[in-house]
Order: structure tokens, then C-alpha cells, then sequence
């Protein structure tokens, strides 16, 4: 009777040594990042994050304690009671209300209007797009540095179907900061709604519904809103989610969505391609589905093809675009910051994006792995899901393209290790702790995102 819990404590231990080892790591990259390196080193105003120290208070201050203290309370009952159909919009709606709160702290231009507006980023050029397919013939002609009319940083360092959807929007009547932002927040939210039902549908219910909380009070959200990468996470994780639909019900058209879904995630952010690897890991995890009904791959290649084929019927090479993209990358910043230090000052970077919860959940994650046989069978796959997102977002950093700035660029990985949370015991502990430092860092941070 005594036996578990003693583990019990034990495991609440190591977890608890797994978030401090996790704090360390980001003190050591704040502290060697101001009095090792200097700015012109890092290029960062408040290593390891883009931004500068600015204690404030916002409009939007009330709001987001109350949704914090509201999540904490009532978050893990509601999530184990209510209905799976009820689940779903009110996982999207509590994102969206952590996601708006958060922002609107630093009021609605700074926070929310403005973001998208700066000179590096895609609302600069709007202008230049009167002719979609003549500029997409041109695209690779302004990605360098030195090239005539280059395109800002974000513009040139993306496929262009990045900048197109804010043109789109543009053309609809949606121009303006204001409208991209909204977009941003209103689709880069509904990827929590993404993942819960991949982890339903490949790992079971009751894992799914323990990780809800988790996966709407992320830290992430301080960068979910307002950056276009939270729209690129969302686009990337509703592809993973239509693909496991597609291998457990078997069903062609989810596989198709799928396709479509991933050809477009590759054409809005290079390094999305790195979902490969969480999608071999949905075929494996659904593997007897793909046995039963091989034709799958077929709606799934064609449905992938269908946004290459087009941008390259317009005049896109990829392939150039991603070349020009390495010169480019190198001419800049990426030229002058350090690799010794963002290869982990990265990691610290994802520690803040996806909390302490996060990292004793990766911990229990590499528990479930390692003792196989003495772990469930749900457990084991959603196991399985994380380290693939791992594995893909290690991959990313030891490439070298991505030094600093990651708690914006890998926002798309981030959302696949927070349901590694579903793991932990004493859920409202750890959903308080990820809260306080959200908070923290949207109240004492002015982020450059």
C-alpha cells in the first residue's frame, strides 16, 4: 500500500528537477547572452528573446489574469466532463481569449495592428503585388540583399504563398494591420483544436482531453498573437490533424485535405518541411490503416502536389528560392550570431514558448519510451507523436537556420510538445506555473513579436 505513493513522489521529483534543470538552461542563456556576448554578437535586445526589458501594464492586463485563474480552477474538470463535440470550440474559444488578452496588454497598434507592419514584415509590400504572376516569376530576383527592390527580411525568407494570403486578404477588403492580425490570431488558435484531435484520434480520449488546458493556457500564446507564424503553426498542425484522420477512419478525402494542407505548409515557411517527420510518424502510429487501405497514399501525393504545381505553373522554383534563401540568411544577422550560443540558447527559447509543464512532460515522455513494456498502449503513442516533434525541432536547430528568434519560428513545433502535459499528475499546479510565466513575460518583456 505504501508502494505507489513513494513513486508517485519520486516521479513528482524528477519532474520538478526537470523544470529546474529547464529554468537553469534559460538563466544561463540570459546571463551569458548580456555579459559574454554584446548586441552586435546576438543581435537580440534581451537574449535569448528578440525584445528589450519594459515593464508595463495594458488594456488587455484584467483579462488575461482572469482567463489564467479561469483555466487553472476550471480547466482540467471541464476538460474530463464536458462533451468531445463541446470540447473542441471551447478549446478554440479559450485559446482565442488567452491569445487576445495577452496581446492586447500592450494595447491594440502595439500589440495587434502594428506587428505585421514593420518594415521587415509582409504588409510593406502589398504594393508590389498588382500582377500575382508576374511577381512570382520575379520573386527570386529581390531575395537578396543586394539584388534591386529586395524584399524585407520576413518576405524574402519565406515561399511567397506567406505574403500572398495577407495580399489575398488585401484584395477582399481585409487590408490593413488590423485585418492580418485578427487572421493571424483567429487561424494561428484554432491549432490547439489541430493537435487535440490528432492525439484523440492516434493515442485516445482521455489523453487528449488532459492535455486541452495545457494546449490553450500555452506560454506560446505571447507569440501566437501577433505573428504569422502562429498561422503557419495552425496550416501545418490542421495537415498533421487531416492525416490522422485520414490512416484511423480510412477515409480518402481526409487524406487529400491532408496532401493539400502540407503542400501549402512547404510554400509558407522552408523549414516546415521538417513535418515530414511527424507525418511519418501518424503514418506509422496509424500504420494498420494505411495497410487496409493503401490507396490512401494516392489522394495524399495528389492533394500535396496541388500547391506546388500551381505556384510552379506560375514561375516559382522553390528549390532557387531556398538557394538564394541560404546566401541571403548569411549575408545578414545570421551572418554575425555565434552558433556555439544559439544552438541551446534556441532550446532556451523553447522552454519559455512551452513552459516548466512542458519540460516534465518531455520527461515523463522519455519515461513512457524507455519503459516500454511497463506503459500503456495510448500512452506509448502519444509518446511516440512528441519525440517526433522533437526530434524534427532538434533537426532545425543543429541545421543552423535558425539562430535566435525561434520562440517565433518554431511556434508550429511547439504546439506538438505540449501535449506531452497530458503525462503529468497534479495538472492545476502546472497549469498555474505556465500561466505566471506567460504573464510575466508578456507584463515584463516588450517582444519584438
Amino acid at each position: 500500500m505504501t508502494r505507489l505513493p513513494s513513486a508517485r513522489r519520486s516521479s513528482v521529483r524528477r519532474d520538478l528537477g526537470a523544470a529546474a534543470a529547464a529554468a537553469l538552461l534559460v538563466t544561463a542563456a540570459v546571463l551569458v547572452g548580456r555579459y559574454v556576448y554584446t548586441y552586435d554578437d546576438l543581435i537580440v535586445g534581451w537574449p535569448p528573446l528578440l525584445g528589450r526589458w519594459g515593464p508595463h501594464l495594458g488594456p488587455g492586463t484584467p483579462a488575461a489574469v482572469l482567463v489564467a485563474v479561469a483555466v487553472v480552477v476550471y480547466g482540467p474538470a471541464v476538460a474530463a466532463r464536458l462533451s468531445w463535440r463541446a470540447l473542441l470550440p471551447a478549446a478554440w474559444g479559450a485559446s482565442l481569449a488567452w491569445i487576445w488578452s495577452l496581446a492586447l496588454i500592450d494595447g491594440w497598434r502595439t500589440g495587434v495592428a502594428g506587428r505585421l507592419t514593420t518594415r521587415h514584415e509582409y504588409l510593406t509590400v502589398i504594393g508590389r503585388w498588382h500582377d500575382i504572376p508576374a511577381t512570382l516569376r520575379d520573386f527570386t530576383g529581390h531575395i537578396l540583399i543586394h539584388s534591386p527592390d529586395n524584399w524585407p527580411a520576413h518576405v524574402a525568407g519565406h515561399p511567397p504563398a506567406a505574403t500572398l494570403t495577407f495580399v489575398l486578404l488585401d484584395r477582399i477588403g481585409m487590408g490593413g494591420g488590423g485585418w492580418a492580425g485578427v487572421w493571424c490570431i483567429t487561424v494561428g488558435a484554432s491549432g490547439c483544436v489541430a493537435v487535440l484531435m490528432t492525439v484523440r484520434a492516434l493515442a485516445g480520449e482521455r489523453l487528449a482531453r488532459r492535455a486541452a488546458p495545457f494546449l490553450v493556457l500555452a506560454p506560446a500564446a505571447v507569440w501566437l498573437g501577433t505573428s504569422a507564424d502562429a498561422y503557419f503553426a495552425a496550416v501545418a498542425a490542421w495537415a498533421v490533424a487531416l492525416l490522422a484522420l485520414a490512416v484511423t477512419r480510412r477515409s480518402a478525402g481526409w487524406a487529400a485535405g491532408s496532401g493539400l494542407l502540407f503542400g501549402l505548409t512547404c510554400y509558407l515557411s522552408y523549414g516546415l518541411t521538417l513535418f515530414a517527420v511527424v507525418a511519418a510518424a501518424v503514418l506509422l502510429l496509424g500504420r494498420r490503416g494505411v495497410r487496409e487501405r493503401p490507396v490512401l497514399f494516392l489522394p495524399l501525393l495528389a492533394g500535396a502536389a496541388v500547391v506546388p504545381v500551381a505556384f510552379a505553373a506560375m514561375g516559382f522554383d522553390w528549390w532557387e528560392a531556398y538557394r538564394l534563401l541560404v546566401t541571403r540568411y548569411y549575408e545578414g544577422a545570421a551572418g554575425v550570431r555565434p552558433y556555439g550560443y544559439w544552438v541551446w540558447a534556441n532550446l532556451a527559447c523553447t522552454v519559455l514558448i512551452t513552459g516548466a509543464a512542458t519540460a516534465a512532460g518531455l520527461r515523463r515522455t522519455g519515461a513512457v519510451l524507455v519503459r516500454r513494456g511497463d506503459s500503456g498502449a495510448q500512452e506509448l503513442r502519444l509518446a511516440f507523436l512528441v519525440a517526433a516533434a522533437l526530434l524534427a525541432l532538434l533537426v532545425a536547430d543543429l541545421s543552423g537556420m535558425s539562430k535566435a528568434e525561434t520562440e517565433r519560428i518554431w511556434l508550429p513545433f511547439a504546439l506538438w510538445l505540449l501535449p506531452s502535459c497530458a503525462f503529468l499528475s497534479h495538472p492545476r499546479a502546472w497549469l498555474a506555473a505556465q500561466a505566471v510565466l506567460a504573464l510575466l513575460l508578456n507584463h515584463l518583456v516588450a517582444t519584438g513579436w
